[in-house]
């Protein structure tokens, strides 16, 4: 007997088989499964959405691949040290305490602003102290304007001879030798060699010239100037 294709004969019998392999009902003509569409097997079935990954799922809550330093997840970022404003282009350091920088614009008068020579009487005071600070009675190195043009001059030694108010007396130095048995000038004493010239050079004091020094533009010391010849020049001024 020829049975129909898709009769209920034959339907039951597939039925029957289907169970005693294990499977489920047979599906009927027309009928489709996909590849991995049963149940428990957490797949999409074709053509419908993708479960998501676990970084999309993360994005969805709002946190941000580790190690970004944005809130929400990961590992924290560095932390930015602050910074010190910058100097502005061109700005200097303003005057440190102590070296009479502001008196005349600037410490040495090399930058301008000497005052002029003083023209008083000078009080000779003989006072070096090893401090560390320029004293009377102390020979030094400083910038000294010329005496016919201020704004120009040279590094030379000088022996402090007092005070004006803030500035420093001094007297320049010279190894030009102005007095000897061909002639004599009394604008000019002999104080004899010192450790302020390094070839040992008898040296001059300038009598007729005192320049003002501020404490700050003086570069370094030379030497101590014995009570005995300082009082000598005294005597003269």
């Amino acid at each position: 007997m020829r049975m129909k294709s898709g009769g209920p004969l034959v339907r039951t019998l597939l039925d029957a088989l289907a169970r005693l392999f294990g499977a489920g009902p047979a599906r009927g003509p027309g009928t489709t499964q996909g590849r991995g569409a049963a149940a428990g097997s957490g797949t999409a079935p074709a053509g419908g959405p993708r479960p998501a990954s676990a970084a999309a799922r993360g994005k969805g809550r709002g946190n941000s691949p580790a190690g970004d330093g944005r809130p929400g997840g990961g590992r924290p970022g560095p932390v930015p040290s602050p910074r010190r404003p910058a100097r502005a282009a061109g700005a200097k350091p303003g005057p440190q305490p102590g070296s009479g920088a502001g008196l005349g614009g600037s410490a040495s008068w090399e930058q301008g602003g000497y005052p002029g020579d003083f023209t008083g009487k000078v009080r000779a005071r003989y006072a070096p102290t090893p401090d560390g600070r320029p004293d009377p009675g102390e020979v030094v190195w400083a910038w000294v304007p010329y005496e016919e043009d201020h704004g120009q001059g040279k590094d030379r030694p000088v022996l402090l001879v007092g005070h004006d108010g803030d500035y420093l007396l001094a007297l320049m130095l010279t190894s030009r030798d102005r007095n000897n048995g061909t002639r004599r000038d009394g604008d000019y004493l002999d104080v004899g060699s010192g450790p302020w010239d390094r070839q040992g050079r008898p040296s001059e004091v300038k009598l007729d010239r005192v320049v003002r020094l501020l404490p700050g533009a003086v570069r370094r010391e030379g030497a101590v100037l014995d009570r005995e010849r300082f009082e000598a020049v005294a005597r003269r001024l």
